[in-house]
């Protein structure tokens, strides 16, 4: 039984830059095995968040604890139990898979004979296995980025931080690469992870959202979806998307439909109002007065991306 209540615990965790307070009174718990994800828009506080649990940076406020150790700008305590993968790709493209695995399990203290049992395990998660002699300069990013991820692991930690680890990822190697992090949770590793993609939020365990330095949202997807959506979902594809997407933000302006929300989700339009089936059609007569058919309209159970949307906003 551990000595802590949670394997990441921040509370109130402050960061200021002069007069700029880039994280604001940020508080959370993740617990063993979890896959926890923090999501925001670019400049919202994610990875000054990351750097202050890792003792990269020393917070001006606040308290943050890893495996019930407390972390303030100091990385020799927890540096031996946690993984990071960060934004910017890492490795060095001139060595094989092969020479990096060796260069970051040497790094991390791992005895060789720890070196060679480890990386032959990091390979065969990774499906790197055949591959050990390549550089890594010729390997695709979805592979370059498992490597990254051996890499991170390479020590076997019990914590793991990854900065938005699949950022220009085709889906196909973003999907393969999260199944290497659903098996690493199931053996008790607690995985942080920044995102911009809702389909791979939507498989956390716990998220929480941060706008300007400050948590707006906290819980599982389906919890934040049930406490934050300000109300239902109109779903529909218009013959003319771009327009009506003019039309529609140019009602809601200026206060002509009593709607919260219109945006784009991939060729259909999403509207989002108190109770949308009252307002449906005053939305369609709207695009047919701008010569725009609205096709076939269905109220929907809001997407998580609908949720983070509103929450941004």
């Amino acid at each position: 039984m551990s000595d802590y209540d949670s394997t990441i615990h921040a509370h109130e965790l402050t960061k200021k830059f002069g007069d700029f307070k880039a994280v604001s009174e940020v508080s959370f718990d993740v617990q063993k095995g979890e896959i926890f994800g923090f999501l925001g828009p670019n400049g919202s506080g994610k990875t000054t968040t990351i750097r202050m649990m890792l003792g990269l940076l020393r917070p001006t406020s606040g308290q943050v604890k890893v495996l019930g150790l407390e972390v303030n700008g100091d990385t020799s305590q927890i540096r031996q139990q946690v993984g990071y993968m960060s934004q910017r790709f890492s490795l060095y493209n001139d060595l094989t898979v092969l020479q990096n695995l060796q260069f970051y399990g040497k790094a991390y203290g791992l005895s060789n004979t720890e070196l060679v049992e480890h990386i032959q395990e990091a390979l065969q998660m990774s499906g790197l296995e055949g591959r050990e002699h390549t550089q890594t300069k010729e390997l695709s990013g979805g592979w370059r980025q498992r490597l990254a991820l051996s890499a991170a692991i390479i020590h076997q930690p019990e914590v793991l931080f990854l900065d938005e680890p699949t950022a220009g990822v085709d889906p196909v190697s973003r999907r393969a690469f999260w199944n290497l992090l659903y098996e690493q949770a199931a053996l008790g590793v607690t995985v942080f992870v920044t995102t911009h993609y809702m389909d791979e939020a939507e498989h956390c365990h716990k998220l929480a959202f941060i706008q300007h330095g400050s948590i707006t949202a906290f819980g599982s997807p389906e919890q934040i979806k049930q406490e934050k959506m300000p109300g239902q979902v109109l779903e529909f594809e218009p013959s003319d998307t771009e327009k009506a997407l003019s039309v529609l933000h140019s009602a809601l302006r200026e206060g002509r439909l009593p709607i919260n929300e219109v945006e784009l989700y991939g060729t259909s339009i999403h509207v989002i109002a108190p109770n949308v089936r009252k307002s449906q059609h005053a939305i369609a007569s709207e695009l047919r007065r701008a010569n725009i058919n609205p096709g076939e309209m269905a109220i929907i159970e809001p997407s998580l991306e609908d949720v983070f949307i509103a929450s941004m906003r």
